[in-house]
């Protein structure tokens, strides 16, 4: 029986390795450059200036304002670390083990850093109450949204 034990680890470093190789190129090199530049202050530490370099890093296609790429749809698309997520006067509550949690995000941009399960992610951004002009990440769940709207992008080369 103990031989079986390990048998979860090899699958789950089999699906993350088999999820790696379809994110998109672009988003492959975003989340590598969130490596190198997580616990950092990006430009000014503003929101917005971690998703400028990171697309400007990679030689993305985008307008340089709000238009990060590809407008994709949670709910019909998949979505991939390294997609910028836009929020727009967004209020989410989220019941922790310290108890109801309200975030408020009047105009902000972060990144997906990981794909925890579909409709559940770890975001990677900066200008923010946990951890202020550095880049930081903290979990997002969009269907914990009360008010606002929240959008994806996908990098386009």
């Amino acid at each position: 029986m103990k031989r079986f034990r390990f048998i979860p680890l090899l699958l789950a470093i089999f699906f993350n390795t088999a999820v790696f190789a379809q994110i998109p190129g672009a988003n492959q090199k975003i989340v590598k450059y969130l490596d190198e530049v997580m616990g950092t202050k990006v430009g000014r530490g503003e929101c917005w200036d971690l998703a400028h370099d990171a697309l400007d890093g990679v030689g993305a296609q985008w307008d340089h304002a709000y238009g990060f790429g590809k407008l994709v749809d949670p709910d019909k698309d998949t979505i991939y670390p390294g997609d910028i997520i836009r929020f727009n006067n967004v209020v989410i509550k989220s019941q922790t083990d310290k108890g109801l949690v309200t975030e408020t995000y009047g105009e902000h941009t972060a990144i997906v850093y990981e794909v925890l399960e579909p409709g559940k992610y770890r975001i990677a951004h900066q200008n923010n109450g946990f951890s202020g002009k550095k880049v930081g990440v903290s979990t997002l769940i969009p269907a914990n949204k009360k008010s606002g709207k929240i959008r994806f992008y996908r990098p386009v080369l």
